[in-house]
């Protein structure tokens, strides 16, 4: 009897083993979908939940049913790498990701089931994906190019959502509008102080004739901006239709401003 009940309990841990190893990427949708309150998925899954890929997108409108849901739509160029450890099991995080097409460097997440660090790189995105966020980003379709950088991050799984502690740098060249014959607009830096699940945001121009300036706070997904836009010198006429979208006109001296206000 004790040697049937050995060979038994041999066979389960087979058994679960085997499940657990087979595990398949797609499983890591859903977690995502949950970190990010539905804002985001995995589109096109492959391999298994330890060695697998599938690009990031999208979802619609933020829309928690999935029969409800357009179908996903890639916000980065190029598909996700990832090499999760089987130490997961014992409530150690070790995974690489990578995605040639858009990150400068393979990043490592580790830590626990609880907090992470992300070890730096860069993520390179064509201002064009940005369309898909909805609007008004839909309205303007931005042009040009984006590099997201940091240094060292500390992620926390919270109740409702991740957090974030660390510095992020978003520089944006040669960024034009369809709405604006001027091409391009300009360069624009934006620092984002993360400090758990709020974002001191500072936006300032680096050239170009449309000058852009303000800062905010980014807040549970939520955007508070309060900033000003004008024309230089010369381009007033050639502005003012994308100007007007913007915000409000008000003057101030000499000069035509807009107010950026977005609450």
């Amino acid at each position: 009897m004790r040697v049937v009940f050995i060979w038994f309990v041999a066979a389960l841990l087979m058994v679960i083993i085997t499940v657990v190893v087979m595990l398949p990427a797609a499983w890591l949708a859903p977690v995502l979908e949950q970190q990010t309150d539905a804002r985001f998925s995995l589109g096109d899954t492959e391999g298994s939940l330890w060695d697998g890929s599938a690009f990031l997108g999208v979802v619609s409108g933020g829309e928690k049913s999935a029969i409800a849901r357009a179908p996903l739509k890639p916000l980065f160029p190029g598909r996700f790498h990832w090499r999760l450890s089987p130490m997961l099991l014992l409530g150690r995080v070790d995974m690489r990701i990578d995605n040639r097409d858009v990150l400068t460097q393979p990043v490592n997440l580790q830590g626990n089931w609880h907090q992470w660090t992300l070890t730096p790189s860069a993520l390179l995105l064509p201002a064009e994906r940005l369309s898909s966020l909805g609007a008004p980003l839909n309205t303007l379709k931005p042009s040009g190019r984006m590099r997201l950088s940091w240094q060292i991050l500390t992620l926390s799984s919270m109740p409702d959502g991740i957090t974030i502690d660390g510095r992020m740098q978003l520089d944006m060249t040669e960024i034009a509008s369809a709405l604006s014959p001027v091409k391009p607009l300009g360069a624009y830096q934006l620092q984002l102080d993360w400090r758990g699940a709020l974002a001191q945001l500072t936006l300032k121009t680096l050239s170009g004739p449309l000058q852009l300036h303000g800062s905010g706070v980014l807040a549970n997904g939520r955007l508070q901006f309060s900033g000003e836009a004008w024309a230089q010198e010369g381009q007033e006429q050639r502005l003012a239709i994308l100007l007007n979208l913007l915000g409000q006109r008000r003057q101030q001296g000499n000069r035509n401003i807009i107010a950026l206000e977005f609450k």
